[in-house]
């Protein structure tokens, strides 16, 4: 055992780490053991800030869902990736994804569109290498198919309809 981990005790240093930010069960767990502290030690640190209302991974799986879709862009799969990357208990990351609608994935999806096309614009060559282009990276941030089609529908739509009123507009141009 190193000396840390005898000099304080486990509940101590797991509220620290946990003052720096809020943590899993798995998390804190894993970050103890590898402080050197035993097993029995850690659970019985951890039980304890369940008690104190502390430690609950559905209220904070339901936060990061929350908080890391919207500010992150991400949709429900990246989530999912991340919320069982952190050690989150598969029943709390599903109870806080059922939060997310479809309708919900399907606006970040359009949100995360609309930052990469500001950011992109012309970086593709072509309609067809920036729909590539920007199909890929919703999917890297996690959306779903659907959605990531529905967002390229929408996006061609507007596309057309921007280069109609264009056509429309020289037309009238060259008639004075």
């Amino acid at each position: 055992m190193r000396e840390p981990a005898r000099l304080v005790p486990a509940a101590d240093k797991a509220a620290r780490l946990l003052a720096l930010r809020p943590h899993f069960r798995r998390e804190l767990e894993v970050k103890l053991e590898r402080s050197g502290y035993g097993r029995a030690e850690v659970a019985e640190a951890l039980e304890k800030l369940v008690r104190l209302k502390l430690l609950d991974d559905l209220a904070l799986a339901r936060a990061f869902v929350e908080t890391v879709a919207r500010r992150k862009g991400w949709g429900r799969m990246r989530v999912a990736q991340e919320l069982a990357r952190r050690g989150a208990p598969e029943e709390a990351a599903q109870a806080a994804l059922a939060l997310r609608s479809p309708e919900d994935d399907l606006e970040g999806a359009r949100e995360a569109a609309r930052r990469f096309r500001s950011k992109s614009s012309g970086a593709a060559s072509g309609d067809a290498g920036r729909a590539e282009a920007l199909a890929r990276h919703l999917s890297r941030r996690g959306f779903a198919s659907s959605a990531i089609f529905k967002v390229l529908k929408e996006m061609a739509a507007s596309t057309s309809r921007l280069s109609e009123a264009r056509d429309e507009g020289s037309e009238a141009a060259s008639e004075d």
